[in-house]
């Protein structure tokens, strides 16, 4: 019996792999502009880092995270998104204390959700993400803003939708969770059981319902907005004043949330369109509480997630090209059995040199090599047959022009390195 791949991953395929490149080759040029460090935390972190620091009352931990017990009995979880890690690290290894703040870190790499699969939905999926600990300077949301903006750009994609809201600050968030639940408490059994059970620990989370996204109570619930005290409101005409500044346009979105007790001030998000029913390419948010929620100081922190799989698509609907497949420089085609034994050696020494280069290891023929030379689309076929190597030279062809000029093999290197550049 065949062995299939899980549900909800997928292989990259060596065609693929270097879309993949330039897009983590654009991230980290980009981070090194705005003086983001890389930070790599495990692939898997202690449960309770996730309940804690992504919340109880989520989706995600609730009903998509991959936990196991290990032989110690002691609960762990594979990944489900980046942020929680990353402050992990920042209290565990003390990077509050040293003098450069705020700390700014990005990340990539793989996360996991045991949710149902479907386009730009996995079950492994790969999150490029930021985070800027240490600031609660509101010119520091809108860097971050501006980074998550400049990376889509800066890949080509043009048809980007920047909603920001506010949250405002605990007073603020407090009055408006009070005026939540009095308007949510007396049709709550209308509402899916999620929603019932999030009323009074985090009705927040009942506006980021699947379920019920279209009760008619949604529509009028009470804006955030409406809520924010005198010193809320000027932190988010602040971010939204540098946002003007930086000529970014951006839509005020009061349904904007993120539901985790921490969240507060500064909320993002960036919408795609065109490639499918999921159109949120990436979320970010200021999480003021979560530092020492994790046991550190108070730290102030803004930062964004957003993923790779979802990018791919953006830039497939636009016909976005990049990323190309970089050819290799030569090819070695071999004509008798002495040729063929020498070519090893040749090859070896060109790559010595920093040439890329490939030979036929299937006996074909002449033709047939040729045919593969034009398959990997090389600039150069280097022709060695018997004759060529008594007397020391071989052959190398310009497949643009169809030149052909003989070449002494000691001089091969420089040869392709001269007509390369």
């Amino acid at each position: 019996m065949m062995i299939q791949i899980p549900r909800g991953t997928q292989d990259i395929l060596p065609e693929q792999v270097e879309l993949w490149h330039k897009i983590e080759e654009h991230a980290k040029a980009l981070c090194h502009l705005f003086n983001y460090q890389e930070i790599r935390t495990p692939i898997f972190e202690s449960t309770d880092l996730f309940q804690r620091g992504v919340g109880d009352t989520t989706d995600i931990v609730q009903k998509e995270m991959y936990t196991f017990e290990d032989r110690g009995g002691r609960s762990l979880t594979l990944r489900p998104e980046g942020t929680a890690s990353v402050v992990r690290s920042f209290v565990e290894n003390k990077r509050y204390g040293l003098p450069d703040q705020p700390a700014k870190f990005f990340y990539n790499g793989p996360m996991f959700r045991y949710e149902r699969p479907q386009s730009g939905r996995m079950r492994q999926f790969t999150q490029f993400g930021v985070e800027a600990i240490g600031s609660k300077d509101p010119a520091i949301d809108a860097e971050v803003i501006s980074l998550a903006m400049q990376f889509y750009q800066g890949l080509g994609l043009k048809k980007l939708k920047l909603v920001i809201n506010s949250l405002g600050d605990p007073e603020s968030r407090k009055a408006h969770k009070e005026a939540l639940v009095n308007h949510f408490k007396p049709s709550i059994n209308e509402f899916c059981s999620d929603c019932q059970a999030r009323l009074e620990k985090n009705p927040l989370r009942i506006l980021d319902c699947k379920v019920d996204h279209d009760h008619p109570l949604m529509s009028t619930a009470p804006s955030i907005l409406d809520f924010l005290n005198d010193e809320s409101k000027d932190y988010f005409a602040n971010v939204r004043q540098y946002l003007d500044a930086m000529e970014i346009h951006y839509v005020v979105d009061p349904t904007l949330v993120r539901g985790l007790d921490y969240y507060n001030h500064t909320t993002f998000e960036v919408m795609g369109e065109g490639f499918g029913a999921i159109t949120t390419l990436m979320g970010g948010g200021r999480y003021n509480g979560l530092v020492s929620e994790l046991g550190g100081p108070e730290s102030p922190g803004i930062g964004f997630a957003l993923s790779i799989e979802r990018l791919i698509l953006a830039l497939q609907a636009e016909k976005v090209e990049i990323g190309q497949p970089k050819p290799i420089d030569c090819f070695i085609a071999t004509i008798g059995e002495r040729a063929k034994q020498e070519v090893p050696v040749i090859i070896y020494n060109l790559r010595r040199e920093g040439i890329s280069c490939d030979q036929d290891y299937m006996d074909r023929k002449i033709k047939a090599q040729f045919k593969q030379a034009d398959r990997l689309n090389v600039p150069f076929v280097v022709v060695i047959g018997d004759e060529e190597i008594e007397k020391g030279v071989v052959n190398v062809k310009t497949m643009e022009t169809g030149n052909q000029q003989e070449v002494e093999i000691q001089q091969l290197a420089s040869y392709i390195k001269e007509h390369i550049s």
